[in-house]
């Protein structure tokens, strides 16, 4: 294993001969240019771990060569030690000041040359130390913000991730949607857990796939039940006809699905409009979640509906009736909400 990588920038060719020798002797690797330009190019092409660098050169000199390394972001961290017969003190301060590492007159001693390159080295290592750990903790913050992305929309992420707590609004009008899979139960309880997962990754992975094209916001499965809404936590106001797009689109893409057709699985899908509280719960697993009447009656509208199709309440039929076409279920009798008037989302006018 080598010290280290070194690059020696010279136009005399003897001296980078002499001065290659004497550095491989200590066990570095050495690389030689001829002039500025070539160094720039060897520079572009692969790591050095420090340059030996000559002012007095033709078409492109030290100082150039110097200002340019400086100049880009992933050359200005490679130690420079300049080796150079100008022994004024105003060439020394001029390198210094645009950032070599060390200057060294020749002819020079190699002891003090190795004692440099040596610190040299040292810092550059551990500068590569340190850009290798920030790397690795950007690493897992991105990997730690998509992670939280996949269980929070993003306005309420960034609200989190700024420090704020208790994080619940009052939103006057959204639409919740809920999907469940009819008979999964007694269905899963023949097939092997591969089955069940494979069945129920394949339709949410479908199902998130058009929330995402709708703008919506996927809140939770429950089992083999898949729950969104839109409206929140950005607000707009053509929320419900995206739901109902939303909902027709998964009614065709669920039965196109070749596990769904093999296995003769239905879906039904209930909607509602209306007020909800939404908020985030929890303090180490987080969930973002929606309260309220409009909730429990899409669920309901779930629950009562018949096997293929997409039941809504009263309230998005009279929103929609113009655009969309329905069947009129007339008056159902819901759990703990008495009867009510329900109507079937057929299409679109």
């Amino acid at each position: 294993m080598t010290q280290g990588n070194v690059l020696i920038v010279d136009d005399n060719h003897l001296n980078r001969t002499l001065l290659a020798a004497g550095i491989e002797e200590e066990g570095y690797s050495v690389k030689t240019a001829a002039n500025g330009k070539q160094a720039l190019a060897m520079l572009q092409a692969e790591p050095f771990d420090v340059m030996l660098l000559d002012l007095i050169m033709p078409e492109m000199d030290g100082y150039e060569v110097l200002a340019e390394t400086r100049r880009h972001a992933e050359l200005r961290h490679i130690p420079v030690i300049v080796i150079s017969a100008l022994g004024e003190m105003e060439s020394v301060i001029r390198c210094i000041e645009m950032g070599a590492t060390d200057y060294l007159t020749k002819p020079f001693d190699p002891v003090l040359l190795r004692a440099r390159m040596n610190a040299s080295m040292a810092s550059k290592r551990l500068h590569d130390a340190e850009l290798a750990h920030t790397k690795e903790i950007q690493h897992e913050q991105e990997r730690a913000d998509r992670l939280l992305l996949n269980i929070l929309p993003q306005p309420i992420a960034e609200r989190l991730k700024k420090g704020e707590q208790d994080i619940v609004q009052y939103f006057p009008d959204v639409s919740v949607l809920f999907a469940d899979i009819v008979d999964f139960t007694p269905w899963a309880a023949e097939k092997t857990p591969f089955e069940v997962l494979e069945v129920l990754n394949t339709v949410f992975s479908a199902f998130d796939r058009l929330v995402d094209k709708f703008g919506a916001e996927k809140i939770k499965t429950i089992g083999d039940s898949y729950m969104t809404a839109c409206g929140l936590p950005i607000t707009c106001t053509d929320h419900l006809e995206r739901i109902a797009d939303l909902a027709l689109e998964m009614q065709i893409a669920y039965r196109e699905l070749p596990i769904i057709r093999r296995e003769k699985l239905d879906l039904r899908i209930g909607i509602n409009s209306g007020p909800v509280i939404a908020g985030v719960i929890g303090q180490k697993k987080f969930t973002y979640d929606l309260w309220g009447d409009t909730v429990n009656t899409a669920s309901r509208m779930q629950t009562h509906s018949e096997q293929g199709q997409i039941q809504v309440s009263e309230n998005v039929y009279d929103r929609l009736f113009d655009k969309y076409t329905f069947i009129n279920k007339g008056a159902i009798h819901v759990k703990s909400k008495g009867f009510m008037q329900a109507f079937l989302l057929s299409g679109k006018k």
